[in-house]
């Protein structure tokens, strides 16, 4: 009986799965796009999909008031044009050029631009500047501008260099100015005589005094200081008493970077006041006298230092 019932078991099987085959399929479906598979014949492409506007560059900006233009070309030029040049290329003291800057680049309205300009750069000849928040927006659309001159145009604004004439100071008022201002640490009769005999090139000359002689020629990411002897040094000191001197690299509010006496570079984390920093620079008088420093003070006193030879 039980051979039987297999056998019986088996043929009901056999004739289902026989009417199962007999009765129609449904259409295969198209593979889903994104599952891979070739699209059966027949089938249409996808419709494309409509391209995203681009994204205009950050130079591209709205046009601004020309008044507003004006403006901060004017306070540009008036105080910030012998760092980084006239034109935004660079200046005579050394400071970068700012049509290349992504940090110019970047900023929209002054936001970037104005924590710079008003806490400067420690470790650096760029100061604390007082300048109106409204002025520091104007000359940001003034460098937007430049920008976008120099990007339209596949290089920096349109005609030469702009060349200053360095000696037309009156050197009679630049003699007063030194007495006021610089003799408590120079001397035309000790370490500036014959300054303007060693010293030939006006150029030369003023950025030498202004920046008290750093600036001497171009590295990467900046100038190079005329020796060690006259860059900043930090002193950073733990409530422990443990202590670490070299040559200031950069201060900010979250770490200190000093080099040390064996050529290392070492970064410490700073939470507050804590480790202690003490910064020693024997530039200050040079950099406090760059945010009050004009561009008449700063001829009288270059044409009156060509006369010490």
């Amino acid at each position: 009986m039980k051979v039987w019932t297999g056998v019986i078991a088996a043929a009901v099987l056999a004739l289902t799965m026989a009417a199962r085959a007999q009765q129609p399929q449904p259409a295969t479906q198209p593979p889903t796009e994104g599952h891979g598979g070739p699209p059966p014949p027949g089938t249409p492409p996808p419709a494309a999909r409509p391209q995203e506007s681009p994204r205009f560059p950050a130079h591209q900006r709205p046009p601004v008031d020309p008044a507003v233009l004006e403006r901060g070309r004017g306070v540009y030029v008036g105080s910030c044009g012998a760092c980084h040049g006239v034109d935004a290329r660079g200046g005579q003291l050394g400071g970068p050029n700012l049509l290349r800057s992504q940090l110019v680049l970047n900023d929209q309205d002054g936001e970037l631009i104005a924590p710079v300009v008003k806490n400067g750069r420690p470790g650096t000849l760029m100061v604390p500047l007082a300048i109106a928040d409204d002025d520091i927006k104007a000359i940001a659309a003034y460098l937007h501008g430049l920008q976008a001159q120099g990007t339209n145009q596949g290089g920096p604004p349109p005609g030469p260099p702009v060349e200053l004439n360095i000696l037309l100071g009156d050197a009679k008022a630049g003699e007063k100015y030194f007495a006021a201002k610089c003799s408590t640490c120079h001397s035309a009769m000790g370490d500036l005589q014959g300054l303007a005999t060693r010293v030939t090139d006006a150029k030369t000359l003023q950025n030498l005094w202004v920046s008290g002689g750093r600036v001497v020629g171009p590295r990467r990411g900046g100038r190079r200081p005329l020796s060690d002897a006259s860059a900043p040094t930090a002193t950073v000191t733990w409530p422990s008493g443990e202590k670490v001197e070299g040559r200031l690299v950069r201060l900010d509010d979250f770490l200190v970077t000093v080099s040390l006496a064996d050529d290392t570079v070492r970064t410490i984390r700073r939470d507050g006041d804590v480790p202690i920093v003490e910064i020693k620079d024997p530039l200050v008088g040079h950099r406090d006298l760059l945010s009050i420093l004009t561009d008449a003070n700063m001829h009288d006193v270059t044409a009156y230092l060509a006369t010490l030879k």
